[in-house]
């Protein structure tokens, strides 16, 4: 059963705060907006629903922005297994009949998702394709299946290993800095993965957020048949100056898509949700 209780947040821009009961879990998300277009936005690792709160001085009139705070994410309180594609779409379901009750059933959603949230946005396009008008992918995880991820979070040893990593992590260090000095880490990304293992609390949260939404895999050779089938418009965005996730991996992914899939590049690192780059943001809207 799923109740909704509200919280309605003044913060200058009418943000409305409401909580998703949802069993033992309590689910954050935000609303803004009151236009007839439905728009599903999912955030990037360690951030919040509210990296997509700017988005409403442009598109409120045109748009209704749903942003969920995912699992050990902002406001919400995740008590329940690892989170499947399956649940969040029940989730979103009842999100969406709620709000937009009183408005026409929108004529399909779009979906944005920046860094960790492109994966899910992936996730949810191979498993409601029908539902899906048009894909918006800023820095996606998910294009590239990166081996020690997949051995941290997808077999119970490299769990197992992952977990005693994050209470003792000297070994870690030791490998991390000599990579460093031998200059086989690139700096940027050295001072990436320093920053979230030099914290006890970081790498504790670190831990279960990766492994709470492990079950997020999106198929990619099925997602592109998908894309082709039914031609989904595709944006791909991507910074310039990004070592986090880098462009070659949206260049790999439009590889035989290319009608339906554009790539941007813009002079910027890994935070694309920023105002300086709402045009390039906005583009995918402005060319529908």
């Amino acid at each position: 059963m799923i109740v909704f209780a509200h919280n309605y947040v003044d913060l200058a821009r009418n943000m409305q705060n409401r909580y998703l009961i949802f069993r033992d879990s309590s689910i954050s998300y935000y609303r803004w907006g009151s236009g007839p277009r439905l728009l599903l936005s999912f955030h990037g690792y360690g951030e919040s629903a509210l990296s997509f709160s700017f988005l409403e001085d442009v598109l409120g009139n045109t748009f209704t922005i749903l942003a969920i705070d995912l699992p050990f994410h902002g406001q919400t309180d995740w008590k329940e297994a690892p989170l499947t594609a399956t649940t969040l779409l029940t989730i979103i379901d009842e999100i969406v009949a709620r709000e937009l009750v009183t408005s026409p059933s929108p004529k399909g959603w779009w979906l944005m998702g920046y860094s960790m949230g492109g994966r899910i946005a992936l996730s949810l396009l191979e498993h409601t394709p029908e539902r899906i008008e048009r894909l918006m992918l800023l820095a996606p995880d998910g294009l590239v299946v990166n081996p020690w991820y997949w051995l941290a979070t997808q077999t119970m040893p490299g769990r197992w290993l992952f977990k005693w990593t994050m209470y003792h992590p000297g070994w870690f260090f030791f490998v991390l800095r000599t990579g460093d000095k031998l200059r086989l880490v690139n700096p940027s990304v050295y001072k990436f993965v320093a920053n979230y293992v030099d914290n006890k609390e970081i790498r504790s949260a670190l831990y279960i957020r990766w492994t709470g939404l492990r079950l997020f895999k999106p198929r990619l050779a099925v997602i592109k048949d998908i894309i082709r089938s039914r031609q989904i418009p595709v944006q791909l965005l991507y910074g310039k100056f990004d070592r986090i996730i880098r462009v070659e991996r949206g260049e790999s992914f439009r590889k035989g898509i290319e009608p339906w899939c554009e790539l941007t590049v813009i002079p910027a690192g890994h935070q694309l949700l920023k105002k300086d780059h709402i045009q390039a943001l906005l583009s995918p809207f402005l060319a529908h």
